[in-house]
């Protein structure tokens, strides 16, 4: 141990420690393909047998200042489910089967059982997703940041033949959208969700906000902020081959105007039926205190539709009956148009 290196404020042993704590996290990701442990350089897994032509999908992104809440509440467990689905949702959507995760955590200080729990919630995140976590990097970096704060961002890659990628494609106008719901907010606009509530302020007075219970909520507004995002990863794979799925936006930052045009085609644009699912209580809430617009509430959130699927219209009432066998609250919210890559809300 360098004691030198512990006075300028890194802990190597507590990093030792830190990797102790998350090992049993680990394990419960590895999937058939993976060919190392945790501790060493570089994770290693076998892509296998029975793709006729494989391509690699990937994608990489964070979970924003929605940790802000994490450190305010206290919760830590969570936010690394919130990591893996901004991520592997992404990656799905192209009809993709995540294989492997990697995360990536700077810290101000070590606390090895704050960081297992955080590794926790990215394991339990890759289980959902069905791919395995198989490598990481831990970064203590006092001054940089505070010392009970910390960033996570992680890095996916998932797999899919290259004659069954969805890649939007095959829509055309007439087609139906299916909304598949969200579990809240997600892991989108929390910037904007921190100024409605007043949270930019003293840690104490933050703490006591996001304690007040909210009747229309059904529990306190730190419980409702911090839940985490939905991962839809099987969900698409199992209807995928049930069902054409013509392309799959995923309701992130930007909402409904940004990312549903992302799976269309030129000529074509998106009619939504505003009334057609259940805007949850969280986004009426906020558009009632922040005196928000309609149009930039759509334009932020997810509004309780983390996904939106086109499919052939004669397919969508048997798309929407097997969504709902898997658990999942689906509804038939509008269709394809022609246009120029617009989104109607009405």
């Amino acid at each position: 141990m360098s004691n030198a290196y512990k006075e300028a404020g890194v802990d190597v042993t507590a990093g030792y420690e830190a990797v102790s704590l998350m090992k049993k996290h680990v394990k419960k990701t590895f999937i058939e393909g993976v060919m190392t442990d945790i501790g060493g350089f570089g994770g290693l897994f076998e892509i296998g047998t029975g793709y006729k032509n494989p391509v690699l999908v990937s994608g990489t992104d964070g979970v924003g200042t929605k940790l802000k809440i994490a450190f305010l509440t206290d919760k830590h467990n969570t936010i690394g489910q919130d990591c893996v689905a901004m991520c592997a949702n992404d990656i799905a959507c192209s009809g993709a089967k995540p294989l492997f995760f990697l995360d990536y955590l700077a810290v101000g200080k070590n606390f090895p059982e704050k960081i297992a729990d955080i590794v926790s919630g990215v394991a339990d995140g890759c289980v959902l997703s069905g791919c395995a976590l198989i490598g990481g990097e831990t970064a203590e970096m006092p001054g940089f940041y505070a010392i009970d704060e910390y960033d996570l961002a992680g890095f996916c890659v998932g797999i899919v033949d290259k004659e069954n990628i969805i890649d939007g494609k095959s829509i055309s106008a007439g087609d139906t959208l299916i909304g598949v719901a969200s579990s809240g907010v997600h892991s989108n606009g929390y910037s904007l969700v921190r100024k409605v509530f007043d949270l930019n302020c003293e840690d104490e007075a933050a703490k006591e906000k996001l304690s007040v219970y909210y009747d229309e909520l059904g529990k306190t507004l730190g419980e409702e902020l911090i839940t985490p995002t939905r991962i839809y990863v099987k969900t698409i794979l199992s209807l995928n081959e049930q069902v054409k799925i013509k392309g799959i936006s995923h309701i992130t930052g930007g909402g409904f105007y940004e990312n549903i045009p992302r799976m269309l085609n030129d000529g074509q644009s998106a009619k939504v039926n505003k009334n057609s699912f259940e805007i949850l209580p969280i986004f009426k809430l906020m558009a009632k205190i922040g005196n928000i617009p309609e149009k930039d509430m759509f334009n932020t959130f997810n509004m309780g539709i983390g996904l939106v699927m086109a499919v052939d219209k004669n397919d969508a009432e048997k798309a929407v009956e097997l969504l709902k066998a898997m658990g999942e609250k689906a509804y038939i919210i509008g269709e394809v148009t022609e246009g120029n890559k617009e989104v109607e809300i009405c």
